[in-house]
């Protein structure tokens, strides 16, 4: 009992500190964008909907990234992978920089931003894929919640607070640059901290063709699989708000409601900050009180209402900062309800980690592209009430299908216990 709680604390595999500190310092540069590059590039004078375009093509490459990741780390191990997406993120940003915004070239920015939209997901899905590799089923839906957590943190309170504060002085373009010193300092300490970790090499040395063929199990498991279609359809449901409100929010709270933008970074980094402690406490619930049962409950219905709440707490009070922090705590609270179906996918699976992670990568990198698409096609007509409503019967939607889908769940390892033996769950 006594190494277990050297091992792990609080559901952390504390071997891997470093690794997951890793995370939170890379998504750190990657989110500084997040909560205000959609209204920067409306302000150079393109409009809401080609800025909208640029999040859609970005999120296209990002789910393209996203599917591959589990198998081509697992092919030329995570480590490796990871490396492959930091210098990946570095060079697509400096040019998007350069010759995309900087020269105020729509097909540049399109370009560059969507080619460095492969590059975080393979960076942190490969990190994902060496969770499910190194540790015990039974503790991989805790060390999900932490890696989620690390996540939060990066992308969301420090990839946006941080914003609030030094764009007033560096100035957007300026804040912008800054984020490739954040990316760099995370891929440094990722590729220090993890290169003696022992992985799955088995599929190495496989020849081109089987390797080709596990690749390709990324797709087909999809169609041979029903409980694993069913669960890519929620978990890309999962973080439609909180891809799409980061792009279509900026345009109620600063342009119409009257917020600040460093009033409205910090609203957005209040959410993520929330979801700090939330993805360790649902990571942790979730295996006492059952992964999609949480995610029918706390996740699908507490963010359709949530989704609502953020878009209609701050039209009510008007310019009311404490009033709009309100419904960010809401969303922070239940997006977190989601963070077991890390584990499901490869529960699902279990004779294929890879290719199910990939399409656990692929439904979050789906998100990302979704997300801003659905905006994009329904600002125009519906304008963003639409899009919120959208949003919302999606969630209901994904509490369907939690009714359907049917995930043998492992029980947790107790100290007299040798074998943990899987429960249905419905």
């Amino acid at each position: 009992m006594q190494s277990q709680s050297k091992e792990y604390w609080f559901g952390l595999p504390t071997k891997l500190l470093w690794g997951f500190i890793a995370i939170a310092i890379f998504m750190s540069g990657d989110g500084f964008e997040m909560a205000f590059l959609s209204r920067h590039i409306t302000d150079m004078g393109f409009s809401p909907a080609q800025s909208a375009m640029v999040f859609t093509v970005y999120g296209l490459a990002a789910a393209l990234a996203a599917w591959a990741s589990g198998v081509v780390a697992e092919i030329i191990t995570p480590q490796r992978a990871m490396l492959i997406g930091f210098v990946l993120w570095i060079v697509m940003h400096a040019l998007f920089m350069a010759l995309g915004l900087g020269m105020r070239n729509y097909p540049l920015m399109l370009l560059f931003y969507g080619i460095r939209g492969l590059a975080y997901p393979l960076f942190i899905y490969s990190f994902m894929l060496l969770l499910v590799q190194v540790l015990p089923r039974e503790r991989l839906a805790a060390a999900t919640g932490w890696f989620w957590a690390m996540y939060s943190v990066g992308i969301g309170v420090v990839g946006s607070y941080l914003p609030s504060l030094i764009i007033p002085g560096m100035g957007e373009t300026g804040t912008l640059w800054f984020a490739i010193a954040w990316v760099a300092c995370g891929g440094i300490l990722a590729f220090f901290s993890l290169r003696n970790v022992e992985v799955d090499r088995s599929r190495m040395n496989l020849p081109l063709r089987d390797k080709m063929t596990e690749l390709s199990r990324a797709v087909t498991i999809l169609f041979v699989n029903r409980d694993v279609f069913y669960a890519c359809l929620i978990r890309i449901i999962n973080t439609l708000s909180l891809f799409g409100f980061a792009v279509i929010m900026p345009l109620l709270f600063v342009d119409r409601l009257g917020f600040s933008i460093s009033e409205w970074l910090q609203i957005w980094a209040v959410f993520f900050f929330v979801t700090i402690f939330t993805n360790i406490f649902w990571g942790i619930t979730g295996e006492v009180i059952g992964w999609i049962r949480q995610v029918r409950w706390f996740g699908c219905l507490g963010m359709a209402a949530s989704s609502l709440a953020f878009y209609y707490v701050p039209l009510w009070f008007s310019h009311n900062y404490w009033m709009a922090m309100v419904p960010a705590v809401m969303l922070g609270i239940f997006v977190a309800a989601f963070v077991p179906m890390t584990a499901v996918f490869p529960t699902l699976e279990p004779n294929h980690k890879g290719a199910a992670v990939s399409i656990y990568n692929l439904s979050a990198g789906l998100s990302n592209f979704v997300a801003p698409a659905i905006a994009s096609a329904l600002l125009p007509f519906f304008d963003i009430v639409g899009v919120v409503w959208a949003y919302t019967g999606l969630y209901l939607f994904a509490g369907v299908l939690t009714f359907i889908i049917r995930v043998p769940q492992p029980k947790r390892v107790r100290q007299r216990t040798p074998t943990a033996e899987p429960t249905r769950q419905e």
